[in-house]
């Protein structure tokens, strides 16, 4: 299981048995490089920790244990952990700001805890054996190494996939290996299996955010965040587009280390129907002049992306469609290939301060507070060929969870009732079902919708392709964003402070108008897309063949219908609406089933 991690922690291996306590992890050397090797212990080696992540509050914990008397043997930053539990116990979790996923072993109560961060930046799977016996792993191909469970598949999860790009957790792929929830932990002794969620106790919570103090608080909150995120022993390096949210992340980060180094994609200037041109190297590379960092662009095409395939499905672990994955994916390859083993991205301020572009209609979208009947065609904000006003005349027909999936999402169900086989996806229940989760009241406002973002999309989305597609490289990837303050700030936020007018990040842009160059904080969000639309219907058209043909793993499953090659055919040429990615997850799953899963077809 050890072995099949080792992209997630190449520098060393550490490993720790008690009775019928057997567990393992591979390092990715960060801080403390020479004596940080794990398992870590509390004093009396009681306490044993094994995890994957940072604590960047570690200095301010390490001070306090120590004026309680505690003696640290390394100066890494989860040996707080141990520590911290003695003194407060099952609470030690919320009080770590940073990421992680942590498998704590208390030998005196022959007890384990399972612990995942606040925002969900770390991944932890987990499969419920016989009695109370548990596996768990960073990744689901390391338990697919652990004999005796039931590898069936789970057919909810890959109705859900190609509507959202992803398998919305707690859920995976499998039926029996679930995910961790973020913000929670596990414990499992000789009596149970419990899992308890913990809060967000970062932030000020006495602190009313007004319209007087919201641009001083962002500023604040957020350039604490990214300060204390620039923790490390190693080189570090940040992802670089020129939109705001990377700027901010790579300026603030080049006021306090003499030798950034900055990265961006360079490819074929496709025009995207969505944020007008796709490569926007150029402003990367002028905007890393003026901050003087070490820049690189790395010049990709649709042929070095195809080749990228079989890694990006083989790292996404579960079946991943998500194409801006493809350059992240790049980006840590060159960054590790040049010695930079940490990388901040600018990711989660479109969730925390209202990024997104279909944001500014929240207020005119009207309630629906009767379900309508199914449009056929499904219309959704990726009909482009529909005029922007009759989009958004058709969303407000919509019920707020039918326009929770038509504002961001992709596959509408019954596009996936004519592509999947019928017998296949017996007795499967609606995707929307996730945003009744959420909230099924007859209504959302603006900051319901973006909250429903924030808690959903940003964690299954953003973070795990973070997650994935840096440690694929070993690379660190850090989200300051998504610091608990920060998420604790965002909370907050009334809609207004979020958008004004056209405005979008209203607060986010004028807390930082005075650190950044005018171009830079009054930038239009163009965001990092691949045109895959434009590829699967050129360079990549014979993908759609090899994953809708007869010999397909997904036909020879019995998973996509006879029929569905025509189908998607049709999806992909329709001039009104985006549906590669509808595509695209069929062609991935379709490769996770040949190169993860195994050979079953």
């Amino acid at each position: 299981m050890v072995k099949t991690l080792y992209h997630r922690g190449p520098d060393s291996e550490g490993f720790y048995r008690s009775g019928m306590y057997n567990a393992g992890m591979r390092r990715l050397s960060i801080n403390d490089l020479a004596h940080g090797d794990q398992p870590l212990y509390n004093e009396d080696q009681s306490i044993v920790l094994l995890y994957n992540g940072e604590i960047y509050n570690y200095p301010e914990l390490r001070k306090y244990l120590e004026n309680k008397g505690h003696i640290f043997a390394t100066r890494s930053d989860g040996e707080v952990i141990c520590h911290l539990y003695e003194e407060v116990g099952e609470a030690v979790f919320e009080r770590l700001d940073g990421m992680f996923a942590a498998a704590l072993w208390v030998e005196k109560e022959q007890k384990l805890i399972l612990a995942r961060d606040l925002p969900g930046e770390k991944p932890l799977y987990y499969i419920r054996l016989s009695g109370n016996q548990i596996a768990f792993a960073s990744e689901i191909k390391a338990l697919l190494q652990f004999p005796d469970w039931n590898r069936s598949l789970n057919m909810q999860a890959i109705w859900d996939f190609p509507t959202f790009l992803w398998v919305p957790e707690p859920a995976t792929v499998y039926e029996q290996i679930m995910a961790l929830p973020k913000g929670h932990y596990l414990v499992a002794d000789q009596k149970e299996i419990r899992i308890h969620s913990y809060p967000n106790q970062f932030g000020n919570k006495e602190l009313q955010i007004d319209d007087d103090n919201v641009i001083e608080e962002t500023n604040r909150v957020v350039s604490q965040a990214i300060r204390s995120r620039l923790l490390s022993d190693v080189p570090v390096g940040c992802f670089l587009s020129s939109g705001l949210d990377s700027s901010i992340v790579a300026t603030i980060a080049s006021q306090s280390l003499s030798d950034l180094t900055t990265f961006t994609i360079g490819f074929e200037d496709v025009a995207d129907p969505y944020h007008g041109q796709a490569n926007e190297a150029h402003e990367a590379e002028e905007y890393a002049k003026k901050l003087g960092t070490t820049h690189y662009t790395i010049h990709v095409t649709a042929d070095d992306f195809r080749r990228s395939l079989a890694d990006f499905c083989i790292y996404g672990d579960q079946p991943f469609s998500v194409s801006s994955g493809l350059g992240i994916l790049a980006i840590a390859k060159a960054a590790r290939e040049r010695g930079v083993k940490v990388l901040l991205t600018g990711d989660g301020a479109d969730e925390c301060f209202g990024g997104y572009s279909w944001y500014e209609f929240l207020p005119s979208s009207k309630c629906n507070n009767s379900p309508t009947a199914p449009l056929d065609p499904p219309v959704s904000f990726q009909n482009f060929g529909l005029p922007l006003n009759d989009r958004l005349t058709v969303l407000n027909t919509l019920t707020p969870q039918e326009r929770a999936w038509a504002w961001h999402y992709y596959a509408a169900e019954r596009e996936k009732a004519q592509l999947f086989n019928k017998e296949a996806c017996d007795n499967i229940q609606p995707s929307l079902r996730h945003f009744f989760e959420f909230n099924s009241s007859r209504d959302w406002s603006p900051e319901q919708f973006i909250g429903q973002d924030r808690s959903f999309y940003l964690p299954n989305e953003m973070l795990r392709k973070a997650d994935r597609m840096t440690m694929a490289h070993s690379v660190e990837g850090r989200v300051p964003f998504v610091a608990p303050a920060v998420m604790a700030l965002s909370d907050k936020l009334k809609y207004h402070q979020m958008v004004r007018g056209k405005t979008l990040k209203w607060a986010l842009r004028k807390a930082f108008s005075k650190l950044l160059p005018e171009s830079v904080h009054t930038r239009p969000k163009h965001g990092f897309n691949v045109p895959i639309d434009h590829w699967l219907k050129g360079e990549w058209s014979d993908l759609l063949h090899e994953s809708f043909g007869q010999d397909s793993c997904l036909m020879k499953m019995g998973f996509i219908d006879k029929n569905s090659i025509d189908f998607a055919r049709n999806m992909l040429n329709d001039p009104q609406r985006l549906n590669g990615h509808t595509i695209f997850s069929f062609i991935m799953l379709n490769m996770w089933l040949e190169k993860v899963h195994g050979n079953h077809c």
